[in-house]
């Protein structure tokens, strides 16, 4: 597996891989126009030269959130994801972020397993806030963990 760091000439395999994750996929402009953005960092873990996955960050001046985070279906329980976290911890620490967040569905236990592993931690809710392509509405878990 390696681990490189994305730029908006990116946002095509950024926009694929995300389609393969969520049902409501981020396109490729979206993508393009967050890694415009300052501070906003994505990197892509590949296998050979096939992207398996992405993590997708943005900083501010001492807190961090992970905007996005996707893994092929394919390269899925074999450790691309937490890597992917590990990697941007690093380097979110190293650029001088103290404390990193994120948001995750209630529902997705897989990803909750994921971020606690990772060492994150629920850290409030957000009721009914994923709505969309869904039966009924899903609360976002709000997690953190210091850098």
């Amino acid at each position: 597996m390696t681990i490189a760091r994305a730029s908006s000439a990116h946002a095509d395999v950024l926009a694929a891989l995300h389609a393969a994750g969520f049902d409501a996929p981020w396109s490729v402009a979206e993508f393009g126009a967050l890694l415009n953005q300052p501070g906003v960092g994505a990197w892509i873990a590949s296998e050979g030269a096939e992207p398996a996955g992405f993590i997708l960050v943005r900083a501010a001046a001492d807190e961090a959130e992970i905007l996005t985070l996707a893994v092929e279906p394919a390269f899925r329980r074999r450790g691309f994801a937490a890597r992917l976290v590990h990697e941007a911890c690093g380097i979110l620490r190293d650029a001088g972020a103290v404390r990193l967040f994120l948001e995750v569905a209630a529902d997705n236990t897989g990803a909750h397993a994921l971020y606690q592993g990772c060492g994150f931690a629920e850290h409030g809710r957000r009721k009914d806030y994923y709505r969309e392509g869904r039966d009924r509405p899903v609360d976002a878990v709000l997690m953190a963990r210091a850098l």
